[in-house]
């Protein structure tokens, strides 16, 4: 009797395999990627919480941010601006007009007075620009910023502001360049005494007004604690979440196009808030010089958003072709053999 042959079922069945798509395949992708997009938020936030307390914090990463300002154009003619209007101030305008004016027709005195008072102005600026860009005007600089960075650490760094004394205002000290000023200007051939006459305080520019320290004591304490834990919290769920995966060649390109985006939204979010804030300033700032102090200071970190961008973007082509043109290099060098 002939041996009837095996039936084949329909539809043959697979041999299970580790990637087959069970609860624990779901949980772990779903944790993969809830790590690899906290990472990729948290990567571009943590330089920023960096930036920002290398500059609150650190007095002397922030005074070698300021430095090369010194030799700005704009910035010293900013200095020589301020300066002047301070000593002019207290020049005794009207003591060494009254005795040319008795000489002059009425309907002459107010130009002979804006002709004289402009003439004085232009000597005092004068001397102030010597001053200002002097050799030894960087070690003034240098120190008028670090004693101004103190004081706006130490004021932060205070305990919150409660029930008590008034939160004072703290100033950009322009004094040591304004004394140098009245040595020169006391001994020139004006005649013009101006050593006990113009205040210590008269020479300040506000770069926190008190009604506002609590609210940047805040953003400080929240940099402070944000520069400790962010860069470290990006790192482990990068590294978690490219761990976790199951395909890591797409996370590591949707990981590296992340990062790359986040830092484009975050650099246009910069340009945006400077743009705004140098907008908000007091007529009375030279806009120019404003532009140059929040290049200097934001300068490190758009060049760390800029690094983002371009690390991510390279990590994601190499990810994306890497792999293809080994392959075929590799098949290349087989079929040669």
């Amino acid at each position: 009797m002939p041996a009837t042959p095996p039936v084949r079922p329909a539809h043959p069945v697979r041999p299970a395999h580790p990637g087959s798509r069970g609860p624990g395949y779901r949980v772990r992708s779903a944790a993969s990627t809830a790590l690899l997009l906290t990472g990729t938020l948290l990567l571009p936030l943590g330089l920023t919480a960096t930036w920002a307390h290398a500059q609150l914090t650190e007095t002397d990463s922030y005074v070698a941010t300021v430095a090369p300002l010194a030799e700005n154009t704009a910035v010293q003619q900013a200095v020589v601006d301020d300066v002047t209007d301070g000593v002019m101030t207290h020049v005794p305008l009207d003591g060494l007009l009254n005795g040319l004016l008795q000489a002059v027709p009425h309907a002459e005195r107010p130009a002979l007075r804006r002709h004289f008072t402009h003439g004085i102005r232009e000597s005092v600026a004068k001397q102030v620009r010597q001053v200002v860009t002097d050799r030894g005007f960087p070690i003034m600089w240098n120190g008028v910023h670090r004693t101004a960075h103190r004081t706006l650490d130490d004021t932060l760094a205070a305990p919150g502001a409660g029930p008590g004394p008034v939160q004072s205002e703290v100033t950009l000290d322009l004094t040591p360049v304004l004394e140098r000023v009245k040595h020169q200007l006391s001994h020139n051939s004006m005649g013009l005494d101006l050593v006990h006459r113009v205040p210590h305080s008269d020479v300040e520019v506000v770069l926190l007004k008190a009604p506002y320290v609590p609210r940047v004591r805040a953003l400080y304490e929240a940099v402070r604690h944000g520069a400790l834990l962010l860069p470290p919290a990006a790192a482990l769920c990068l590294g978690g979440g490219l761990l976790l995966a199951h395909r890591r060649r797409r996370a590591l390109i949707c990981t590296g196009t992340g990062c790359a985006a986040t830092a484009a939204l975050l650099a246009a979010a910069l340009a945006l808030l400077r743009g705004r804030a140098l907008d908000a300033l007091p007529p009375m700032i030279s806009r120019p010089a404003a532009d140059a102090y929040a290049d200097a200071l934001t300068g490190p970190l758009r060049s760390g958003f800029w690094l983002v961008m371009a690390t991510g973007t390279l990590t994601a082509v190499l990810a994306a072709a890497g792999p293809p043109v080994a392959r075929a290099w590799l098949a290349r060098r087989a079929a040669v053999r």
